[in-house]
């Protein structure tokens, strides 16, 4: 990209910057007012307290049959006049994230207000990540916020949806249906499955580990297998379903660069997160090169790495996930900012349930990630929890996320829990 239109879009972005409060859901960003009949006393931050949670789950679709596990920190946020809300956060060690919140995020924000989301996540930040540092504190600052908008919603009687903007009543779902640990006849069992089952959309992964574990296997065997594993699914669900590819960042830019050329007479919808460390320069590079369309960011902390995708044009969707990116807070900015480049947003990370506000939110939203293994663990946990018919995800009637977690689940499955998820 030469200089000039780098500082053009510069200046476009320091624009979305600016706006992105009003584009993505302005007002319910700004300091909150307590509702009526209620004192600012009553919405101070009593309590914050973090689960480590493990389960043993069984992934069951199509006929295949095999035993998975389940990870994921738990977060409650009570204010003095008893209102509860409740976040969640997965994708890292569960145990480590819980420390952090309880030891180091819990004392910081007591007593604040549980309605001022953007004043408690500036705490977080700068007690956190005061020089940048992602990681954790990301997951911390993510769980915490989506408790404090379901407090929020909660106390306004609103879903946190309308809140954020209300743009539509439902989002559309994709769902992951293909792990690494499926070979692929199974694989292809379990996408015939999930079409029967009314989804339109379906998404495998690729990769599996293949930089990770380059040593001990060629990540040419890697790239032929799962070039492989992607026409075999194409054939057997029909060229109506839309199809993606999510590569975790297990790739460098010749391997996927390759598997793009073996795949591409089977129109991948996005190639998710293909390299590693969602290099921004690398993943522009490949859109030029192959013209695959390219999707990234479920487990960027920090807005400013958005940024960087989108002025480097390395992206065609961002993807912040309200789990890993410091909740609703930020995600409307991230949102906002992706809007004033005319890109949309789409989930990844799991977490439909959390990121469905968002999308049915924010006007550019678009499709939350129905990830099978993830929500084992989730029907564990939650009570009344919204499921997809027809391929797309309501959004809850009642108040906050809409459902809240069984107290004796929580219990159970916080026993014995360690690094997972």
């Amino acid at each position: 990209m030469s200089e000039t239109a780098l500082r053009t879009r510069r200046g476009l972005l320091l624009g979305a910057g600016l706006l992105a409060g009003a584009a993505a859901g302005g007002p319910a960003l700004a300091a909150a007012t307590p509702p009526k009949g209620a004192s600012a006393a009553d919405f101070r931050i009593a309590r914050v307290t973090a689960s480590a949670l493990s389960t043993r789950d069984t992934f069951d679709y199509g006929g295949v049959k095999k035993p998975t596990r389940g990870g994921a920190t738990y977060v409650e946020v009570e204010t003095a006049g008893g209102l509860v809300g409740h976040g969640i956060t997965t994708l890292i060690d569960s145990r480590g994230v819980a420390d952090l919140a309880n030891q180091i995020a819990a004392p910081a924000i007591k007593g604040m207000d549980a309605l001022g989301s953007a004043a408690v996540w500036e705490k977080l930040y700068w007690t956190l990540s005061p020089r940048g540092q992602t990681g954790f504190s990301g997951h911390v600052m993510g769980a915490i916020d989506i408790a404090l908008w379901d407090i929020r919603g909660k106390a306004l009687g609103a879903p946190i949806a309308t809140l954020l903007g209300g743009a539509r009543p439902q989002v559309p779902v994709y769902v992951t249906f293909g792990p690494a640990f499926l070979d692929r006849e199974e694989l292809v069992a379990v996408a015939k499955a999930m079409v029967g089952q009314g989804y339109g959309a379906l998404k495998m992964v690729v990769g599996d580990n293949a930089l990770q574990r380059r040593d001990s296997r060629p990540i040419e065997t890697v790239i032929r297998e799962d070039a492989e594993r992607v026409r075999a699914v194409r054939a057997a669900v029909g060229d109506k379903v839309a199809l993606y590819i999510d590569g975790n960042c297990s790739l460098d830019l010749p391997s996927a660069e390759r598997l793009v050329d073996r795949i591409k007479d089977c129109d991948i919808q996005f190639f998710e997160e293909p390299i590693t460390q969602n290099d921004a320069l690398l993943m522009a590079e490949l859109r030029r090169r192959t013209g695959v369309r390219l999707a990234a960011g479920q487990n960027e902390a920090l807005a400013f790495r958005f940024r960087d995708l989108l002025l480097h044009e390395a992206i065609d969707y961002a993807q912040p996930n309200v789990m890993v990116g410091g909740g609703y807070t930020q995600g409307v900015k991230i949102a906002g900012m992706a809007e004033a480049f005319n890109i949309g947003i789409e989930s990844g990370g799991a977490g439909p349930l959390q990121n469905l506000h968002l999308h049915a939110g924010v006007a550019n939203g678009g499709h939350c990630e129905w990830h099978l293994p993830w929500m084992a663990l989730n029907r564990k946990i939650y009570r009344n929890m919204p499921e997809p018919k027809a391929g797309m995800l309501a959004v809850p009637a009642a108040p906050g996320l809409g459902f809240d977690a069984d107290p004796a689940a929580i219990r159970e499955y916080s026993r014995g829990a360690g690094g997972e998820g």
